[in-house]
């Protein structure tokens, strides 16, 4: 049990920016941390859902609620995966030869194809929220942070890190147990959403499906799984899952 809680306090201090109550460590809890990265998308997801029906009681502009609404998911996770979404961005969208991508993707400086890529994020994300009056359910948002985090926290456990990443030091302690509640919680963020909100529930689903093959797409072309490639499939999961539960 022990491990349990320190899992959930390691994965809420290094994976959201709400301030953590108990900063602890254990290395041998570093697979119960992947576990409960869904939990905390589920956290954040819940603040971003009551924020959305916040605002629609305030009568305020739909165009100013949107705006607002962009912003909080990266405010509550500190930027952390819009960070890598933007690393990625440059490396990949560089489509130099693999030794430069990576080199790009490691430099500090911020490229011109990140600022890019942030703009047409941000402009995305902005227009689905502005149509965001035609959702029958608010709560419905709860779940997309927690979907897309299920595919991350798989993709950790199972793929190959890739060199120098500190995933190489995380999967020597992932056992067997760990990746079956990994599948486990990945199936019931996918199902749930489907059986308390019917049609809308879809988005859970469709922004894992995204998420996953962001990450597929992100390891082809940078040989190999971190903690960039986590953040840049969260950044545009969450983004189709917007799409998606506009759309349904």
């Amino acid at each position: 049990m022990k491990k349990v809680i320190t899992g959930f306090f390691m994965s809420w201090g290094m994976f959201c920016a709400i301030p953590c109550p108990l900063k602890i460590w254990d290395e041998k809890a570093k697979g119960f941390m992947l576990l409960f990265l869904p939990v905390i998308g589920l956290i954040l997801g819940a603040i971003w859902a009551l924020c959305a029906f916040l605002l629609g009681l305030t009568g305020l502009p739909a165009l100013l609620i949107a705006g607002l609404l962009t912003i909080v998911p990266y405010l509550l996770t500190g930027f952390i995966h819009l960070d890598g979404y933007m690393d990625c961005s440059d490396a990949i969208l560089s489509r130099r030869d693999l030794p430069e991508r990576r080199r790009i993707l490691k430099d500090s400086h911020t490229g011109a194809f990140a600022v890019i890529a942030l703009c047409i994020l941000m402009l995305l994300t902005f227009s689905f929220l502005s149509a965001f009056d035609r959702v029958r359910s608010v709560w419905v948002m709860l779940f997309i942070p927690a979907a897309v985090r299920s595919v991350s926290a798989l993709c950790v456990m199972n793929l190959k890190p890739m060199e120098g990443s500190s995933y190489q030091y995380v999967q020597p302690a992932i056992t067997d147990g760990y990746r079956v509640g990994a599948w486990i919680i990945l199936a019931l963020l996918a199902v749930l959403p489907l059986l308390l909100f019917g049609r809308e529930g879809f988005c859970a689903p469709v922004a894992q499906l995204a998420a996953l093959l962001a990450v597929l797409f992100g390891r082809r072309q940078l040989d190999g799984m971190n903690g960039d490639i986590s953040g840049y499939a969260i950044t545009i999961g969450e983004c189709v899952g917007m799409l998606a539960l506009i759309l349904l």
